[in-house]
């Protein structure tokens, strides 16, 4: 599985072994154009044998999608389908804040914030889901989720 922490300048990474045992930041993408943006991520799949992506949205305390989530979820839907992978959608409120305090990286503009909100991110799916279904061929802006067990075990398999 890669988990993406979405951000409008950089993208946070995080990966885990093929039992879903050990959750690992990678290097932040540094957004570029979607093709490179695209490029990068399919050569990172390829090399780590990627089955399925976890991106977090950034939802309000009452737990409503902000702006930022709309575009997440917009973004996560098209590397989905571009990449050709099932994907899962995850609460990330508040995972920097999280990260920070965890890792000792407030005011971090490296990225590696951004990979550690991943590895969270990553950590909560595999610990509580969702539940996962097949990525939508077209975009889907009601929300659906979709990721099958693949590389990262996960507690929560489809029927």
């Amino acid at each position: 599985m890669l988990s993406l922490d979405v951000g409008r300048r950089r993208i946070g990474l995080a990966g885990c072994d093929p039992l879903g045992l050990t959750v690992s930041s990678l290097p932040a993408l540094h957004r570029g154009s979607h093709a490179q943006n695209l490029q990068h991520l399919r050569n990172l799949c390829h090399q780590r044998n990627v089955q399925g992506l976890v991106v977090g949205l950034p939802l309000d305390d009452q737990g409503q999608r902000t702006d930022q989530a709309h575009h997440c979820h917009r973004y996560g839907q098209r590397i989905a389908r571009d990449l050709g992978l099932p994907l899962a959608f995850v609460n990330e409120h508040s995972s920097s804040w999280a990260a920070a305090e965890r890792h000792g990286l407030q005011g971090d503009r490296s990225g590696r914030l951004d990979s550690a909100a991943a590895a969270l991110l990553l950590e909560q799916w595999l610990a509580e889901g969702p539940d996962v279904e097949p990525v939508n061929a077209t975009p889907d802006e009601r929300g659906g989720n979709g990721v099958d067990e693949g590389s990262c075990s996960h507690p929560h398999p489809s029927p």
